[in-house]
């Protein structure tokens, strides 16, 4: 652990290695129950994971007798076990301009969703499971092939740290290239603000949803995209295209807010209804404690 954690701080910002260093805290007290779930076989077989006894039968390999219950019963029983398959992570970043914005948060969106990979990175590598990166804007721009080893989270922590937020963003057509790219089924963990149409964004999720792979979307706001805190004139600016707008903010609140619920909502709903776990998040909120509460979630679920 301490050539993984030196090979991050290495390369991290400071306030992200502040949260860095406190992973080993949370990955204990959630990794009991996160990816099992996921890894749920109904073969009995090779395994770590027990799961009851049965009576011995001729055939079975009385390697898998167990022995202190013969002990104790004089009867012979068979350990079975529930078998696990290892599955392949892959962490999707949004790298489009609009990820780089803070109001007044000490973290950008980005920043916040690479405390949320590095969670995760870890958490796959701790359940030995491969997990690999890929970024993108208008399509995929950089990519790390899956790999278990501990070396990988300074690895992909690495890479994102000399990265930029930058340019404009299509999130369909990155995922629609995603899901051309992959051949087996995965677990994909997608970090975006999703600022596009839906519709087109919605028919790549679906896309891959019905290719087989599961999908966490992780949808990271800014807090000032969800709360809008402004008053009086104010100038907003589109952070992919550099328009700006001149306008009242008092008079425009509740109708921005009326449609940053609409937003979400419709992502909620129609995730929920393809089986896609939506995870709504904002850079005011804890990302130890959301993504906490949120796996344990899932993980009561499986």
């Amino acid at each position: 652990m301490a050539t993984l954690m030196s090979t991050a701080e290495k390369y991290l910002k400071p306030e992200v290695i502040n949260q860095i260093k406190r992973l080993d805290l949370r990955a204990q007290f959630i990794v009991k129950g996160f990816l099992q779930g996921l890894h749920a076989s109904p073969f009995h077989g090779f395994s770590v994971e027990f799961s009851e006894h049965r009576k011995y039968t001729p055939g079975d390999d009385p390697k898998d007798i167990d022995w202190l219950v013969y002990a104790k019963t004089d009867k012979y029983y068979i350990k079975k076990f529930e078998a696990e398959t290892t599955i392949t992570g892959y962490l999707a970043m949004d790298l489009s301009r609009s990820m780089g914005y803070t109001y007044r948060q000490e973290l950008t969106k980005f920043d916040y969703s690479i405390c949320l990979a590095a969670a995760l990175c870890y958490l796959m590598i701790h359940q030995q499971d491969p997990v690999g990166l890929l970024t993108f804007d208008r399509k995929i721009r950089n990519s790390l092939a899956p790999k278990s080893r501990r070396k990988q989270l300074g690895d992909v922590l690495s890479l994102l740290a000399k990265l930029r937020p930058q340019g404009e963003t299509d999130i369909a057509n990155s995922l629609v290239q995603l899901s051309a790219m992959l051949r087996h089924a995965s677990l994909i963990m997608i970090f975006s603000d999703l600022l596009a149409e839906p519709e087109p964004v919605l028919d790549a999720l679906y896309r891959l949803r019905h290719a087989g792979h599961d999908i966490i979307l992780f949808h990271v706001l800014d807090e000032a995209e969800v709360e809008f805190p402004f008053g009086g004139m104010v100038e907003l600016e589109d952070p992919e295209n550099n328009q700006r707008l001149t306008l009242d903010a008092d008079g425009f609140r509740s109708d921005y807010l009326a449609e940053i619920g609409r937003f979400r909502e419709t992502y909620r709903r129609e995730c929920f209804q393809a089986g896609i776990d939506y995870v709504p998040l904002d850079t005011s909120m804890q990302f130890d404690k959301a993504l906490t509460e949120y796996l344990a979630r899932r993980s009561s679920r499986g």
